[in-house]
């Protein structure tokens, strides 16, 4: 479909999950066209991301997260480490795992990739901060609340 078509749908014939699809997809497109300069892709950026929120994470938890899986995480963390953008130390209490952490390369480069998302998004957002702090807290709790409907099913 082509923009001029998704242009006339209304926005209420079409289904919440399908818009953040369609905003997620096209972020995505826009962060590999971009995050090219940093030598990383968006699944790496995403990676970094989950890294930092928590030092010495392990491989399973990184794929728990990002909702991949283990295998394509263990290929884009081989990748990162071979760009010197994380390190990976055996974990003494389970020596079958590695902690993964951010190096100073790694940390500068998630921070230039936040800086061209705080762009992205000012590019799309052009709204008050207040409508868009709104925006971040309903997602938020969408985000939630779909995570939690998943777990039920485990």
């Amino acid at each position: 479909m082509s923009l001029e078509e998704f242009k006339k749908i209304d926005a209420k014939a079409l289904p919440i999950g399908k818009l953040i699809s369609i905003i997620a997809k096209n972020q995505t497109i826009f962060l590999n066209r971009h995050l090219d300069n940093l030598d990383i892709n968006a699944t790496q950026l995403h990676l970094l991301f989950e890294i930092s929120h928590q030092s010495d994470i392990n491989q399973e938890k990184i794929a728990k997260r990002c909702c991949i899986n283990k295998g394509a995480v263990a290929r884009s963390i081989k990748k990162l480490e071979e760009k010197e953008l994380i390190i990976r130390k055996i974990d003494d209490s389970n020596r079958r795992q590695n902690k993964i952490s951010l190096t100073t390369k790694g940390e500068k480069t998630l921070k230039e990739s936040i800086d061209l998302l705080h762009q992205w998004e000012r590019e799309i957002y052009n709204e008050t901060i207040i409508e868009k702090e709104m925006l971040q807290k309903v997602l938020k709790q969408i985000a939630v609340k779909t995570m939690e409907i998943n777990l039920k099913g485990e």
